[in-house]
């Protein structure tokens, strides 16, 4: 039987609510680690760790995981999380992108810890002592944020997109802080805050840092309440945010309407490197594209046929041929949640 409007309003955010967000890639990187592109370049130049980042060394808890910056274009880098669910991996299971300048760093997300963080201060540390100057904000999701506070501290202006507030101001992001509190003890913890924006934008945004152009693409409601991208004009790199996730199952919000138009009418032609939310960085951009972009569009055709029929959701979810993506990573863990989620979504579309 079909769920009545009022009952799927409950259901919804309480999905939204009570989901893991299984989130990371299981592919390796084809791209340069840092270290080997040092031998191959001398665009980055190393220099020794700041004070500031001595202090913060002890300010926040120490991360004993692997933090590779690699290399995807001339001034472009990226750290890449580990596969898992968003407790994992001690949090690091996100990605975050690093551009530099001549005349400071600017940032794409922040990861999932203060502590991962600084983690990643030091690691910028270890190959140039410009400032941080700014750090662009894919979406509002605890993965991608919590470690801004680092970054703020630095000086860094907080750009993100228009919506975020719907995540600042409700008591998901509360609960959500008060559990990896726990969960993620002593990376996040009584001192971590959520750090609003500084800036909020609603439309495209052009700027440009020293030597480096920036196009801020805002895209609206699709993986988040609120999602953009970041292209470095000048070493063609796109960083998607959560839009994209490559070689694996994403994590399903309710806007897959206006995230499937998003990535059908995604332009690539000039992109040489694409960085995903989670997952390696990929070469070929439009093939990346496709398995999301196909992924989304199967889940709708699907559920909406379940929910135009008036067919039960369990009923619903075992009639469907999940052949083509069973075997990609993530599948047992986000996929039935991601189909209930579309499900739902669409009753109320």
């Amino acid at each position: 039987m079909k769920l009545k409007h009022s009952r799927s309003v409950f259901y919804l955010f309480t999905a939204m609510v009570i989901s893991s967000v299984v989130i990371g890639s299981y592919c390796k990187t084809k791209f340069m680690p840092v270290s080997n592109a040092n031998a191959a370049t001398s665009s980055a130049t190393s220099t020794t760790t700041s004070s500031t980042t001595a202090d913060n060394k002890s300010k926040y808890a120490d991360v004993d995981v692997a933090m590779e910056l690699v290399k995807v274009g001339e001034h472009s880098y990226y750290v890449q999380g580990k596969a898992g669910i968003a407790t994992d991996n001690a949090g690091f299971i996100s990605n975050a992108g690093v551009v530099i300048t001549d005349a400071g760093v600017v940032l794409f997300d922040a990861l999932g810890t203060p502590s991962l963080a600084n983690k990643l201060l030091q690691k910028i540390r270890e190959i140039t002592d410009q400032p941080i100057v700014k750090v662009v904000v894919s979406h509002y999701h605890a993965d991608h944020i919590y470690g801004l506070q680092v970054f703020k501290e630095q000086g860094a202006e907080i750009i993100a997109p228009d919506g975020i507030y719907e995540y600042i101001d409700s008591d998901v992001a509360s609960s959500r802080l008060e559990e990896r509190q726990f969960s993620l003890d002593p990376w996040v913890n009584e001192n971590t805050y959520i750090v609003k924006p500084d800036t909020i934008l609603d439309a495209t945004e052009k700027f440009t840092v020293g030597n480096i152009d920036f196009t801020i693409n805002v895209i609206g409601k699709a993986h988040s309440d609120a999602d953009l991208t970041l292209f470095v004009e000048n070493d063609k790199v796109l960083f998607t945010g959560d839009i994209l996730f490559e070689g694996r199952v994403p994590f399903i919000g309710n806007h897959t309407k206006h995230w499937l138009e998003t990535l059908q009418s995604l332009e690539t032609n000039q992109v040489t490197a694409l960085v995903p939310g989670h997952g390696p960085a990929a070469k070929d951009p439009q093939k990346a594209i496709t398995l999301t972009r196909e992924y989304l569009a199967y889940m709708r055709e699907k559920m909406a046929i379940a929910v135009e029929e008036m067919i039960d959701f369990d009923e619903a979810y075992e009639e469907v041929d999940w052949s083509k993506y069973a075997k990609l990573p993530a599948f047992e863990a986000a996929n039935r949640r991601n189909a209930f989620q579309v499900y739902l979504s669409l009753e109320l579309e």
